[in-house]
């Protein structure tokens, strides 16, 4: 019992590390394929190879999704963006980014994923939420002085993040997300970068402009309707009213 035990934890960790990676390796090819080929010139692309990397996905991997993306080769992208807008329980307000190959199949999935919530129509909450730049960075000095960077950098605000809100801030570094117009993504990554910082998310995103006062009870069925959609293979991007 004991090792059959073991056989399928081990296959549900397995399981889990290869969804991680599938996605590592589609959002390596949508970078690939909106901002080109070049890790250099390309701040999202830098951060998905560098994540990727991290959660040891090959470099073969990685090189055909970069190609895939930027369409070299035979082998060219054919995903489709599509967001979904609706409620989680509770009235939580969401904004779901999916990249699929098939609409058709990917559409009426997450028809069955919102049962528990409310799927809304095109343009339908995305008042919300300010579309924004993204970028979430951290620096081995812990006292570094996070509204100085965010001023030099070019960001129009920051929040300081842990290891806690995200694993890949280490545990003793200074970590923040800085918020920025959607055409300065790049220039604050590069200048992050250049001055010590190490890049690990830099894309476009959503902030909630409210976010609803939730118990522990709704905070928990919110988090376990959340869990489900981000487990979907084409869910790329959540972005949800709940701090």
């Amino acid at each position: 019992m004991g090792r059959q035990w073991l056989h399928a934890k081990r296959a549900i960790v397995n399981e889990k590390k290869s969804k991680v990676a599938g996605k590592m390796t589609k959002e390596i090819t949508v970078a690939a394929k909106l901002g080109g080929p070049d890790l250099a010139a390309n701040a999202r692309l830098f951060a998905a190879v560098e994540k990727a990397k991290k959660a040891s996905v090959t470099r073969d991997v990685i090189e055909r999704a970069i190609a895939k993306g930027a369409g070299v080769g035979g082998d060219k992208a054919s995903l489709e963006h599509v967001v979904f807008e609706g409620y989680a329980p509770h009235k939580v307000p969401l904004i779901v980014e999916v990249y699929t190959d098939n609409l058709q199949r990917t559409a009426p999935e997450m028809r069955v994923l919102f049962r528990h919530g409310v799927l809304g129509n095109a343009g339908s909450n995305k008042f919300l939420f300010d579309h924004v730049g993204l970028v979430e960075a951290h620096h081995p000095t812990a006292d570094t002085d996070l509204e100085a960077a965010a001023i030099e950098a070019g960001a129009n605000d920051f929040e300081p993040l842990t290891a806690d809100q995200n694993d890949d801030i280490p545990e003793d570094h200074a970590g923040a997300r800085f918020i920025t117009e959607r055409s300065d993504v790049h220039a604050v990554s590069t200048w992050l970068k250049e001055n010590g910082w190490t890049v690990v998310t830099s894309e476009l995103g959503y902030v909630a402009k409210q976010f609803p006062e939730l118990d522990d009870t709704q905070r928990g069925e919110v988090g376990e309707f959340l869990q489900a959609i981000e487990d979907h293979d084409d869910v790329q991007r959540v972005w949800v009213a709940v701090k």
